[in-house]
């Protein structure tokens, strides 16, 4: 099921080399089935989030609550570059995106389950402006429930089999963020 879905992921993006040195994804080029919507919900808080695929881009929106002691919402994806191991000659991610002045995380899930360790790295958006975000490999911190763990494996992107972004910035109005664009650069 994993390996049809990948390759609609990445038959169905816009996936390209430009001389060797960037493999670029277009986040609108997503199936229904390969995302998922992971809200506080699960711990009985009542944020709400929706992911829309239209104009080019991929939409997360939605609006906080701090009911329950709680206070996230997130998108889950899968990695583009599923059993691809080329994808190791690389050691920067760059995001394009289009935001709304609020800190996101984008996070890299090296297994396929619900639960488990994400690689998270934070940022701050511009309000309505589009920008690159560009992460180094190495800076993308290995979490669990918010907490940072040690002694993880290093990261590898071709271990990684999921994607998403992730919004937890304790404010309780709505939020907004386009996915224009993802590339592996060295």
């Amino acid at each position: 099921m994993i390996g049809i879905l990948c390759m609609l992921l990445i038959n169905g993006s816009d996936m390209n080399t430009e001389n060797d040195r960037s493999e670029v994804f277009k986040f609108v080029g997503l199936q229904e089935q390969q995302m998922m919507l992971v809200n506080d919900g699960v711990m009985g808080g009542r944020s709400n989030s929706d992911f829309i695929l239209q104009d080019g881009k991929a939409r997360f929106t939605g609006k906080l609550s701090l009911e329950n002691n709680a206070g996230f919402a997130s998108v889950r994806m899968l990695w583009p570059y599923i059993n691809s191991p080329s994808v190791d000659t690389f050691n920067v991610l760059r995001l394009k995106v289009r935001g709304d002045g609020r800190v996101y995380q984008f996070r890299l899930k090296t297994n396929q389950g619900y639960d488990g360790v994400a690689y998270s790295y934070s940022f701050k958006t511009s309000e309505n402006k589009v920008q690159a975000v560009s992460i180094s490999i190495n800076d993308f911190i290995p979490t669990f429930r918010g907490r940072s763990l040690e002694n993880m494996p290093k990261l590898k992107f071709s271990d990684v089999q999921q994607m998403g972004v992730l919004i937890a910035d304790k404010k309780t109005n709505e939020f907004g963020i386009d996915l224009l664009e993802l590339s592996l650069n060295q």
